[in-house]
C-alpha cells in the first residue's frame, strides 16, 4: 500500500529544470481514492473540503464526480495555472528541505515543526507544543517520507485546472489566508474566478495554516457553505 516500488521523484531537479517531474500516480488518481472510500462508507454524496494539495483533489472530485459532492470548499488551494505567483523563497525552501539527517522519531518530529512555523500566520501565532502534539500524533498515525514526495509529484505535475474548474456546478466556498507565502492569496482568487457562483473569502493575518483561534471561523463558513449544498 506504500507504493516504494514506484520510486522517488526527484523534486528539486524537476523545478530547476522547469519541467513537471515524473509521478507514479496524480491527484486524479487521488480524488478516484476519495469516491472509493465514499463508496466503501456507502455514502452516496458529501461536502467535500480540502486544503492546499487536497483543496486541489476536492477541486477534483467535485468537477469529476457532481452526483456525489452536494458542496466544495477549497482552503488555500490553487488552479495550478503557470502564471498564477510563487511561493516565497522562504515557503519554498521550508517545504523542499532535506530530512534531518537523523531519521529518529523526535528529530523528524521537530523537522515537521520547523517546516510549519515557516509558514505560519503571522497574526495567529502557534503554540508550539500544540504543534509538537499533533505532529507525534501523525508520526505514530504513520509516517512515510517517500509518500510525502511522491504526494508532492502528483500536485507538481498536476497542470492547469481552469477549464475544469469552469463545470463544477455545487455550491462553492474558497477560503484564503491574506498572509499565505506557500499558495499566495492570487491563487485562492483564480479558482474563484473560475467556478461559477463561487464565493470568496480572505482571512486576514493567516497564512498557509488552521489557527486554533479561527476554528469557529472556519466551521461557520463551511456550515453555511453546506446548508446550500443540502438536497
Amino acid at each position: 500500500s506504500k507504493l516504494d516500488d514506484a520510486g522517488v521523484p526527484d523534486i528539486a531537479r524537476a523545478l530547476r529544470s522547469g519541467t513537471p517531474p515524473g509521478a507514479p500516480y496524480s491527484l486524479e488518481d487521488m480524488a478516484a481514492d476519495c469516491v472509493g472510500l465514499l463508496d466503501a462508507l456507502g455514502v452516496e454524496a458529501a461536502h467535500v473540503v480540502g486544503a492546499s494539495m487536497g483543496g486541489a483533489i476536492a477541486q477534483i472530485v467535485a468537477a469529476r464526480y457532481p452526483e456525489r459532492t452536494l458542496s466544495l470548499t477549497s482552503i488555500m488551494s490553487t488552479s495550478s495555472h503557470p502564471d498564477l505567483p510563487s511561493p516565497s523563497a522562504e515557503a519554498a525552501q521550508a517545504l523542499l528541505a532535506p530530512l534531518p539527517a537523523a531519521r529518529d522519531r523526535e528529530s523528524l518530529i521537530e523537522d515537521a515543526i520547523r517546516r510549519q512555523l515557516a509558514v505560519a500566520s503571522p497574526e495567529y501565532p502557534s503554540c508550539p507544543d500544540r504543534l509538537r502534539n499533533q505532529f507525534t500524533e501523525e508520526h505514530e498515525r504513520g509516517f512515510h517520507p517517500r509518500g510525502v514526495t511522491r504526494q508532492l509529484a502528483a500536485f507538481l505535475a498536476s497542470g492547469d485546472r481552469r477549464a475544469l474548474l469552469a463545470t463544477i456546478s455545487a455550491p462553492t466556498l474558497v477560503l484564503h489566508g491574506a498572509d499565505d507565502p506557500l499558495i499566495p492569496l492570487a491563487c485562492g482568487e483564480d479558482v474563484a474566478a473560475h467556478i461559477p457562483g463561487a464565493e470568496m473569502r480572505v482571512i486576514e493575518g493567516m497564512a498557509h495554516d488552521f489557527p486554533l483561534a479561527l476554528t469557529d471561523v472556519f466551521a461557520d463558513a463551511i456550515a453555511a457553505v453546506a446548508r446550500r449544498g443540502r438536497r
